[in-house]
């Protein structure tokens, strides 16, 4: 993790490290975010498996109204 003179404000969730992360931050292929605040982040993973299964039941919506 570099020291970055600008760093961005959001938390961040390390899929590598599994860690929150803030302020300064891993390479951004192993993150997920940004969340507003440390709490939501420590909850990327489910979030991710939350989206993700609302998305899979809108294609097969989508795809059983023929």
């Amino acid at each position: 993790m570099a020291d970055d003179p600008n760093p961005d404000p959001g938390w961040y969730y390390n899929t590598k490290t599994n860690q929150v992360e803030h302020g300064n931050r891993s390479r951004s292929v192993d993150l997920l975010g940004p969340y507003p605040d440390r709490a939501t982040a420590e909850r990327a993973l489910d979030i991710a498996r939350e989206r993700t299964a609302a998305a899979d039941k809108a294609d097969k919506d989508w795809n059983s109204d023929d």
